[in-house]
């Protein structure tokens, strides 16, 4: 598996995954243009004979604080560490840029999601009632804190 920038052409392989993971709450192409025409950081991981396993995206609202967009591992490549992967890269891009907190939202019933979280240092601050649209799940947001020099 490589992880690398997540480019336009790499969308319409990924909207497949979106869709299987997320349903009726998946992104559009359109939003994943926008993620990357804003600037954001996004990554795929590319698996040889499987192609687009996984992919994740970073926010940078500066100062201080990190936001991640999203992290999805296509199920049949879950559990293999491409998650972990990603994860470990947004961090370390967000380290790179100097933010001192990266947070994001993961929904209530995630357990595995929420776990591997914690495992990475998040802890939960708050919860967004009714943020996934239009199951009407609760998002819990989740925080970790760095100290960069």
């Amino acid at each position: 598996m490589k992880l690398t920038r997540m480019r336009w052409w790499h969308i319409a392989e990924l909207l497949p995954i979106e869709k299987n993971l997320f349903g009726a709450e998946r992104w559009s192409a359109g939003m994943f243009w926008n993620e990357l025409a804003s600037g954001n950081y996004y990554l795929v991981a590319l698996d040889e004979q499987a192609g687009i396993v996984g992919y994740a995206g970073l926010a940078l609202s500066p100062p201080e604080e990190a936001w991640v967009q999203n992290l999805a591992v296509r199920r049949d490549a879950q559990r293999r560490g491409a998650g972990r992967a990603l994860l470990a890269a947004l961090l370390a891009e967000a380290h790179r840029q100097g933010a001192s907190r990266v947070l994001l939202e993961v929904a209530v019933d995630n357990g595995p999601a929420q776990r591997m979280y914690a495992r990475y240092g998040f802890e939960p601050i708050g919860v967004r009632q009714g943020y996934y649209q239009p199951s009407n799940i609760d998002a819990l947001v989740m925080m970790r804190e760095e100290n960069n020099p």
